[in-house]
C-alpha cells in the first residue's frame, strides 16, 4: 500500500520544481517502463537472426518455429502480466505496482542474457513480458490520473514516445553490434542491456507521488488534494478537480460493489469495446513489421546485416510519427485519428503486398518494399497506437479501472502473440498473400471503429464514465422498446 511517510518524502523531492517540471519528472518516471517495453519487443528483430545459428557459434539453433516461440513467449507473458496488474494496482496503488514490475525487469533482462538453452529463454522471456504486460496496463492509467483533464492527451502519449524510442535504441544497438562486435555472443550482449530501464523505474518510483485519483478512491482525501497541489496550477484546477473525485467517490461507494459492477451490461459492453480495441491495434500486423522488418526484407535480397540496419528507419520513422501523433491527439478527436491511420494502413498493406508480388527481387525491389513499411508505421505510429494507449487510460470506470484496463490490455497482447507467432509460418504458407489478408481484417476494424466507438475527447475521467454509463445502458432501453 502506499504509505503517508513516502508522499511526504515525495513532496520534499519535488518541492523545488515547477508544475511543468513535476509533471514532466512524474511522467519520465512513469515511461521508463514504457521504455523497457519498446526496448525488449524491438531487441528481438536484431537478436534473432543471431539465435538462429547453431550452438558452436554462440546461437541457440533456432527453427521458424522456435523464432516464433521466443518472440512470442514474451508477448502470451505480457497477457498475463497485464492482467494480474489490473488487480494489484487496484488493491496497492499504480506507484507500488510500477516498482515490483521494475524488478521484474531487470531480472528478466539477466535471465534472458545468460539463458544457456531454449527452455530457459522462453521461461525468461515470459518473464520478462509479465513486466512488460503489467508496465503497459498500469503506465498510461498512471499517467492519465497524475495528468489532469487539459494535459491527460499530450502527457498519457508520451507513454507511446517512449515505447518507440524503446524500440528506436533497441535497432541501433542491434545494428552497431552487428557491424562493430565480432562476437558470437553478441545477442547476449543485446538482451542484457534492458535491465538499465527496469532500473531507472525502480529508482524513479521513490520520488514520484502517488495516483490522487487513488487516494481519493480508498477515502485519503487530505494526502490527494496535497499532491493535487503539487501538480495544478492554481487552486481552482485543485478544487474542481477535488469536487468531482470526492463527489464520484461518494457515488461509487453507495453504489454497486466492485464485482456487482462487472456484472452491469454497460461495463461488459465497454470491455468488449476495449477488446475490440485491441484487435484493430495488433491485427493492422504492427507487430509483424517490427519484429520481422529484417525477414522481409531479406525475402528481397537484402543481407543480413544491411536489413539489420535497415530497421532503423523504422525506430527513426516511428519516433517522428509519435512527436506528431502527440501535437494531433490534443486538436482532432480519438476517433478521426483512427479512422485516418486505418485507412492508410490498408492502402500500404495492399502496396506491400503488391510490390513484394509484381516487382522483380532486386534493390529497387527492397526500397519500395522499404518505403511501404515506413509510410505504414508512420501513419499507425501516428495515428492508431497513441490513440489507443489513451483510450486504455480513459474508457473504464474508477472503482474497475486497473482492473479492466488489464483485461482489455491483456487481450491486446493475445492478440499480439498470434499476430508474432503466426507471422512466420503465414508468410512461408500464403507468401506475399499474408499482407492482403491484414488488408482485408483492418477493412472490419476500420467499419468497427466507425460503428462502435465512442469520443473521449476534452472530457475529465469522471465525465467519461457518466457518458459511457449512459450511452451503453441506452442499448437496453431501446431493445426493450423494441419488444415493447
Amino acid at each position: 500500500m502506499e504509505t503517508s511517510q513516502q508522499n511526504n518524502e515525495d513532496d520534499s523531492a519535488l518541492s523545488n520544481l515547477t508544475v511543468k517540471q513535476r509533471l514532466f519528472f512524474v511522467v519520465l518516471v512513469a515511461t521508463m517502463g514504457a521504455l523497457a517495453f519498446g526496448y525488449d519487443t524491438g531487441i528481438i528483430s536484431g537478436a534473432l537472426p543471431y539465435m538462429t545459428l547453431p550452438p558452436d557459434q554462440g546461437g541457440l539453433d533456432l527453427t521458424p518455429f522456435t523464432e516464433g516461440l521466443v518472440t512470442s513467449s514474451l508477448i502470451f507473458g505480457a497477457a498475463l502480466g497485464a492482467f494480474l496488474s489490473g488487480y494489484f494496482s487496484d488493491r496497492f496503488g499504480r506507484r507500488i505496482t510500477l516498482r515490483s514490475l521494475a524488478l521484474i525487469f531487470v531480472a528478466g533482462a539477466i535471465g534472458t542474457a545468460l539463458a544457456p538453452n531454449l527452455h530457459v529463454m522462453v521461461a525468461m522471456r515470459f518473464l520478462l513480458g509479465i513486466a512488460v504486460g503489467g508496465g503497459s496496463s498500469t503506465v498510461p492509467v498512471f499517467i492519465a490520473e497524475i495528468a489532469g483533464p487539459k494535459r491527460r492527451a499530450p502527457l498519457v502519449s508520451r507513454n507511446e514516445l517512449m515505447i518507440v524510442s524503446g524500440q528506436l535504441l533497441a535497432y541501433v544497438v542491434s545494428a552497431l553490434m552487428s557491424y562493430l562486435l565480432n562476437d558470437s555472443h553478441m545477442w547476449r550482449y543485446m538482451l542484457a542491456l534492458a535491465m538499465i530501464p527496469g532500473a531507472l523505474l525502480f529508482i524513479g518510483t521513490f520520488f514520484v507521488p502517488a495516483s490522487p485519483h487513488w487516494m481519493v478512491a480508498e477515502g485519503r482525501i487530505k494526502e490527494a488534494s496535497r499532491i493535487l497541489h503539487k501538480l495544478r496550477e492554481t487552486p481552482r484546477e485543485v478544487k474542481k478537480e477535488m469536487a468531482e473525485m470526492r463527489q464520484h467517490a461518494k457515488a461509487s461507494r453507495q453504489g454497486p460493489s466492485a464485482r456487482e459492477l462487472l456484472q452491469q451490461k454497460w461495463v461488459l459492453r465497454l470491455l468488449l469495446v476495449g477488446a475490440g480495441l485491441g484487435i484493430v491495434i495488433q491485427f493492422t500486423g504492427v507487430n509483424a513489421f517490427m519484429y520481422y522488418t529484417p525477414v522481409i526484407l531479406k525475402t528481397t535480397g537484402m543481407g543480413t546485416n544491411a536489413s539489420i540496419a535497415a530497421t532503423i528507419g523504422n525506430g527513426v520513422v516511428s519516433v517522428i510519427a509519435t512527436i506528431v501523433g502527440i501535437k494531433a491527439v490534443g486538436r482532432f478527436g480519438r476517433r478521426t485519428m483512427l479512422m485516418t491511420g486505418l485507412t492508410v494502413v490498408i492502402a500500404m498493406q495492399l502496396a506491400l503486398g503488391c510490390v513484394l508480388l509484381l516487382m522483380p527481387q532486386d534493390m529497387t525491389q527492397s526500397m519500395f518494399a522499404l518505403a511501404a513499411i515506413l509510410v505504414f508505421l508512420f501513419f499507425m505510429q501516428m495515428c492508431i497506437s497513441p490513440v489507443y494507449w489513451l483510450l486504455m487510460s480513459e474508457l473504464f470506470p474508477m472503482k474497475l479501472r486497473g482492473v479492466l484496463t488489464g483485461a482489455a490490455v491483456s487481450f491486446q497482447w493475445i492478440c499480439n502473440a498470434a499476430v508474432a507467432f503466426a507471422f512466420p509460418p503465414l508468410l512461408a504458407a500464403t507468401g506475399n498473400g499474408a499482407f492482403f489478408i491484414f488488408a482485408a481484417i483492418n477493412v472490419g476494424s476500420l467499419i468497427f471503429v466507425i460503428t462502435m466507438l465512442p469520443e473521449t475527447k476534452g472530457k475529465s475521467l469522471e465525465q467519461i464514465e457518466k457518458e459511457m454509463r449512459e450511452r451503453f445502458s441506452e442499448q437496453d432501453q431501446e431493445a426493450a422498446d423494441g419488444v415493447a
